[in-house]
């Protein structure tokens, strides 16, 4: 079962591989797939020079792929040491042909362009990469180049209908390359070519273990923090309590968890919270009752950028004030700060580590820069699928751990119109049946979240109990994601949206219509507001 350690991983993990980013988007997704194989994995860009690559002693590199053509002016370029170097290399697409170039093979631009599913032939099937895989399957390609000659000392592997050269392999130098995408799983033995890689070429083995990791975790927690204490502003999300959790089982009751009840929860999240999460930790848990106060701040307010300002702002007060009593508490100091950061904000944010910038999108909710603590991230190296087993492991309720995605500012953005108490609760109940119906129907985990909308400002005609009604319309939008970046939504089942939309509409007061929003993100968010 694979997960992630800490900051300091490539000290402490020797089995680290690194994947080299020419632009490509599905680095991450590569990161993940090394993952899935139980080996340490972590990003960095083309640019950073290859001592700095090769000081991290990775036990192996893989290339990813990148929209430039290996002969345009200003494309990525590689030093030819990486090759040198005695560690083995894996080039994707791009890399595979940045690979070719660099050694001496020829890739040139001939017209066997290639896009989406495509037959390989493969014709060495006893060799490093491909034994054991059949000797025609289908691979997902993306290029205009091609390599028409590989370089010398390296065996062509497979081919396709216009390109001569689709993979070549030199085992002495522990050298391989595919021209196609084996991360993505349209590559039907993708995964397969990418653990031999791992495990034959490279020689590692896979040893990276989501309880290795925890037990990681704590050590390095407890070393950082010492005799001091921490606070942790939980959300109720899977983040936030996912790192308190880890934190508790290093430090105990040096750790305090602070939980905002701003009244913009799901049905039965704050009780999870209050009850399961104190259950599975024995946290010292500080509920701040901010209902009325969220209420009165939103009252007449319906544009959303609006309200999320609002919500960010008493969110703060409030967070800032519960601090301030902690800080006021007889004990050690008050030093650090927990968050639940992920791998993926890292990324995208250049891969900074620094201290002290607290930014918006994490799952604190954005509290002000000012804000003196030190950081303690356990979940920085983490994609979004391994803080869920690290939650198993830690032994966190499933009501927890796999609660799908939730924003911020909660609730609130899910009503289309002024946010009341009302509202509220007409939404909840709409959103707790759909819930229901998606976990009778075993799609809760197929589907990556399905936000239910409240149109507030809008009414209609329906008919109930042999009379004309109006009321409110229910949006329901389920969607498919892996990063959030992109969606599309997803196509349940009939039966399933219809027992959703009666017994909304029997069972919540005020509305009489149940709608399905069939929009990919772009052009469309996930979010109405």
């Amino acid at each position: 079962m694979p997960a992630a350690p800490s900051a300091a991983a490539p000290d402490s993990n020797p089995d680290v591989v690194l994947v080299v980013d020419f632009g490509a988007q599905y680095a991450q997704l590569i990161a993940r797939r090394v993952r899935e194989a139980r080996v340490y994995s972590e990003i960095v860009p083309s640019s950073m020079p290859v001592a700095e690559m090769l000081a991290k002693n990775p036990k192996a590199i893989i290339l990813s792929g990148g929209p430039s053509s290996v002969y345009a002016e200003g494309a990525p370029r590689l030093d030819r040491a990486i090759f040198e170097a005695g560690v083995p290399v894996f080039g994707m697409c791009y890399g595979f042909q940045l690979m070719a170039t660099t050694l001496g093979g020829t890739v040139d631009d001939n017209g066997a362009r290639e896009y989406g599913r495509t037959p390989l032939t493969v014709s060495k099937q006893g060799s490093t990469l491909f034994e054991g895989t059949p000797a025609e399957q289908s691979v997902w390609m993306s290029h205009g180049d091609a390599c028409s000659a590989a370089p010398e000392g390296f065996t062509v592997t497979a081919s396709t209908d216009v390109v001569p050269v689709a993979a070549f392999e030199n085992d002495e130098k522990k050298l391989y390359g595919v021209q196609y995408h084996p991360e993505v799983l349209h590559s039907t033995h993708g995964q397969q070519i990418l653990e031999h890689f791992l495990y034959r070429g490279a020689g590692i083995e896979p040893t990276w273990t989501t309880h290795n990791v925890v037990e990681e975790q704590v050590a390095l927690i407890r070393e950082q923090v010492g005799t001091k204490r921490a606070i942790c502003g939980l959300s109720g999300g899977v983040d936030s309590a996912v790192a308190a959790a880890l934190v508790q089982k290093a430090i105990g009751s040096q750790l305090t968890c602070v939980y905002v009840d701003h009244g913009l929860m799901r049905k039965g999240e704050t009780e999870q919270v209050e009850k399961d999460f104190v259950a599975a930790t024995g946290a010292n848990l500080k509920v701040v009752d901010a209902q009325e106060r969220f209420l009165n701040a939103l009252a007449g307010v319906s544009d959303p950028e609006e309200k999320r300002k609002i919500i960010g702002r008493e969110f703060i007060r409030v967070f800032e004030q519960a601090q301030l009593e902690i800080l006021q508490e007889d004990g050690p100091e008050v030093a650090f700060l927990v968050q639940g950061t992920l791998y993926p904000d890292v990324v995208e944010s250049g891969g900074g580590t620094g201290t002290a910038n607290i930014k918006s999108h994490h799952n604190v909710g954005g509290l002000p820069d000012d804000i003196e603590f030190e950081l303690v991230e356990p979940l920085r190296k983490l994609f979004k699928d391994e803080v869920r087993m690290v939650g198993q492991e830690l032994g966190l309720p499933d009501e927890i751990v796999q609660r799908q995605p939730f924003p911020g500012p909660g609730l609130g953005i899910r009503i289309v119109g002024e946010v009341t108490k009302e509202r509220l609760d007409l939404l909840r109940e709409a959103d707790a049946i759909a819930r229901e119906e998606l976990t009778a129907a075993g799609l809760d985990r197929e589907i990556w979240q399905c936000p239910v909308v409240l149109l507030a400002d809008v009414r209609s005609v329906g008919v109930q109990g042999d009379g004309r009604t109006y009321g409110h319309p229910i949006v329901l939008r389920p969607v498919s994601s892996e990063d959030a970046m992109t969606a599309d939504w997803t196509r349940m089942p009939y039966d399933v949206l219809a027992k959703i939309s009666t017994r909304i509409t029997n069972e919540v007061a005020d509305v009489n219509r149940v709608v399905l929003d069939v929009t990919s993100k772009p052009p469309g968010t996930i979010e109405w507001e």
